[in-house]
């Protein structure tokens, strides 16, 4: 029979990601999470901020490797640029003006009649100011001789003015530039209204927004804000700007860059903007957002490209707190998409989409389910998250080790070991045709009819299997958790469930786990199960008392206990109630005893896992073994399960 593959190509467009992790590999990647604490949503958490890679290689970044990337970004800014070069461009472009107008004085010296305003400027420029804001003021009321001169002060002007409006929105900043007296007085009566604004909000008034942007609206650009708090945070946004640039200039030269900024202003404005500085701080603080920035380059950077770079850094200060709460909260809707693109560059933005998939593609899958709010394992998960733990254990056996292998007597009746025997008198007559016709065609030679001896005969070898019922009972004490020891517990008990599932669907296992009290684990609640840390008690009575009248009522043929703890009995029941001692009294030890007795008389078998080698603890276990005639185990947190399903798979069959 041919089979037929048909393979359909397309344009790869950029969305596509071929080699992305499919959702078994997912589901490995949370597999740690959930044998840790069986949560599901913490185990995605877990997943997001580390990230998973495929089987192809290709790997899904998480939310801490954006995290690095983002910091990446920001180190490159601040090893690359000098703050300090703001201040020196002001002052190279001042400079060029003073310069163009001496030539311009120079020119102007040769024509009598601009003798006395030739005069004035030579007297202006001769005790011009040094400081950077007492120059700006003072060739502000200069009446320059050199339209050069004049076109680049008023460039300067337009900057500096610039900046200082950009507090209140970048669209007000850039219609500075040209702006004409009447175009300033407007300006400024926008600054009046908007402090009138602000003091009837710290009023609690409810201020007449609407009719502030019906006026004054055309200041704010195509896309203005649509309400005040809208405003306030634009504004705060843009006043953190400045204060960030002045926080990372020395003291010289913040006093300087804000004299002159203060001095390309004239004075009413200067005021408006004061009281705008003041009621911001009260209503939406600009301080909350401003850092400190340490640069360390020495790449020169002009006022604006400062300002620039300010708002560049604290857009990734904003994203970096909005990536560490959803790193906390696993919650990926809190992170804007467009602003990952923006600032980390198109592969980080299908990094964050591809990990927002992550539940969906589970759920699609089968292996997940979400009620509200609340996420759900579903039984097909369970399973694979038992196979997975069963795979581990085995794999690490390896093939030299005992257990890698079932190594069976042969015998009849029961299960094939896929062996034959030659036939004697009294065996089952499990006929192996093929064995058997070869033998008579190997003794005679081709040709018919075959004629069988009876020596030619071979049967199949057989196992006898008996069914068996065991009890896994899990130490759930707080040490448990605090030692690192449940996750390889739990592990042991789900990769158990997975290979009487799979390899002896006749066997039952009943898991208990116990600490103050004892308590029957359904399958389904295995995963999500967690040590009891707010209880103390490790009570093996009751473990044991569950135990045996669970397997009591079975008709197994072998029953068994298994038992895992890493802590001596340390409470018991009386009258239905624990009854907690550390170290353990000597009633607690002999209530457990009585258990152990009773289990030896219903025949069921205890085998003993230490997690640990506390003195009390080898003591109580040496007479469990001398009592019942099961077998103790020292086994590391690491190996555990190797001990266990090795024991298990020795354990569960009679062999004849």
């Amino acid at each position: 029979m041919s089979v037929t593959l048909h393979f359909r190509y397309s344009r790869w467009d950029g969305s596509q990601e071929p080699f992305a992790p499919d959702a078994e590999e997912l589901l490995d990647a949370l597999a740690e999470g959930l044998f840790e604490h069986g949560d599901l949503a913490r185990a995605l958490q877990d997943l997001f901020r580390r990230g998973v890679r495929g089987r192809q290689g290709q790997r899904l970044p998480g939310l801490q490797d954006l995290l690095r990337q983002l910091r990446g970004q920001r180190q490159q800014r601040l090893d690359r640029y000098d703050l300090d070069s703001v201040l020196e461009d002001l002052r190279r472009r001042l400079d060029r003006v003073v310069e163009l107008e001496w030539a311009g004085v120079e020119r102007a010296a040769a024509q009598p009649e601009l003798r006395e305003r030739v005069e004035t400027a030579r007297r202006t420029l001769e005790t011009l100011p040094r400081s950077l804001g007492g120059a700006i003021r003072t060739l502000g009321q200069h009446d320059f001789l050199d339209p050069m001169a004049r076109q680049e002060f008023q460039a300067l002007l337009d900057l500096l003015r610039g900046q200082m409006a950009g507090q209140v929105s970048r669209e007000v900043a850039d219609s500075l530039r040209g702006m004409t007296a009447g175009q300033q007085q407007e300006m400024r009566e926008m600054l009046r209204a908007l402090n009138r604004m602000l003091r009837e909000r710290l009023r609690g008034g409810s201020p007449d927004f609407a009719g502030f942007m019906q006026r004054f609206g055309h200041f704010f650009g195509p896309n203005p804000p649509q309400s005040l708090d809208e405003l306030l945070e634009r504004m705060q946004q843009q006043m953190a700007r400045m204060q960030s640039l002045m926080a990372g200039l020395s003291p010289e030269q913040r006093e300087s860059l804000m004299q002159a900024l203060t001095d390309a202003l004239d004075p009413e404005t200067i005021r408006e903007m004061a009281e705008l500085g003041s009621l911001m701080e009260a209503l939406a603080p600009p301080s909350d957002l401003a850092q400190r920035y340490r640069f360390r380059g020495d790449e020169a950077m002009a006022l604006d490209e400062a300002m620039r770079m300010m708002g560049e850094l604290q857009e990734l200060d904003a994203l970096e707190q909005a990536l560490q709460q959803a790193e906390r909260h696993g919650d990926l809707d809190r992170l804007d998409p467009e602003r990952v693109r923006d600032l980390l560059g198109p592969d980080a933005e299908r990094a964050l989409r591809d990990l927002r998939n992550v539940a969906e593609k589970l759920v699609e899958h089968g292996y997940a389910r979400q009620h509200g709010e609340r996420w759900e394992l579903t039984p097909r998960t369970i399973r694979r998250l038992g196979e997975k733990a069963l795979a581990e254990v085995f794999g690490r056996l390896g093939r030299g080790r005992l257990g890698g292998h079932r190594i069976v007597t042969a015998g009849g009746g029961g299960e094939p070991t896929g062996d034959t025997k030659p036939f004697e008198p009294g065996d089952p007559f499990d006929l192996n045709l093929m064995r058997s016709l070869l033998n008579a065609l190997a003794r005679r030679g081709p040709g018919t009819p075959v004629r069988f001896a009876l020596a030619d005969f071979e049967i199949d070898r057989m196992e006898a299997t008996v069914s068996a019922a065991t009890a896994l009972l899990l130490d759930q004490s707080s040490s448990m958790f605090h030692q690192g020891r449940w996750p390889a517990a739990k592990k042991v008990a789900l990769a158990l469930q997975a290979l009487i599932h799979g390899q002896f669907p006749r066997d039952r296992l009943f898991v208990i786990g116990f600490s103050d009290y004892a308590a029957e684990i359904e399958p389904a609640e295995l995963p999500a199960a967690e040590p009891n840390m707010w209880r103390q008690g490790t009570n093996m009575h009751h473990a044991l008392m569950l135990a045996r009248r669970r397997l009591a009522r079975d008709p197994a043929g072998t029953r068994q206990i298994i038992m895992v703890t890493d802590g001596d009995p340390t409470a018991h029941l009386e009258e239905g109630e624990a009854f907690f001692s550390y170290p353990p009294t000597r009633r607690t030890l002999l209530e457990t005893l009585r258990e152990v007795r009773r289990c030896t008389g219903a025949g069921i078998l205890i085998n003993t896992f230490m997690l640990d080698r506390t003195p009390y603890l080898v003591q109580f276990v040496e007479y469990v073994t001398r009592v019942n005639r099961g077998r103790a185990f020292y086994a590391e947190t690491d190996r555990l399960g190797d001990y266990v399903l090795v024991d298990y798979v020795a354990n569960r069959r009679r062999k004849i």
